[in-house]
C-alpha cells in the first residue's frame, strides 16, 4: 500500500492478492532479479499522480478503463494479473 501511495499518490487497501510475477532485467552492471506481487486494490482517497514518487520509477500513472487493459499494458505477465482482477470483479476486459 505504501509503493502504490507513493508511485501513484492513491491511498488504497488490499482486496486479495492476485499473484507474483518474477523477473530478471540488467542493471548498470548486473543482473537484478525482481518479484513483484499484485493486488486487487481498492482506492480510498488521493489524486493519481506521480509527482511524490521518491525515487522516480514511475513515469505515469492514469486511470485505464478495465475493457482497454488488454491494449494498454505491455507485457503478457501483466495483461495475466489484469485478468484475473477482472475476474474477480466479474468484468469482462
Amino acid at each position: 500500500m505504501r509503493e502504490v501511495a507513493e508511485e501513484t499518490g492513491i491511498d488504497a487497501e488490499i482486496i486479495q492478492p492476485l499473484g507474483v510475477i518474477d523477473y530478471w532485467f540488467t542493471g548498470d552492471d548486473r543482473r537484478v532479479h525482481k518479484v513483484v506481487h499484485h493486488y486487487l486494490l481498492e482506492a480510498r482517497a488521493g489524486i493519481i499522480t506521480t509527482d511524490k514518487d521518491p525515487d522516480h520509477e514511475a513515469e505515469v500513472a492514469r486511470w485505464i478503463a478495465v475493457a482497454d487493459l488488454m491494449r494498454e499494458l505491455a507485457y503478457p505477465n501483466e495483461r495475466k494479473m489484469a485478468q484475473a482482477a477482472a475476474r474477480l470483479l466479474a468484468i469482462a476486459p
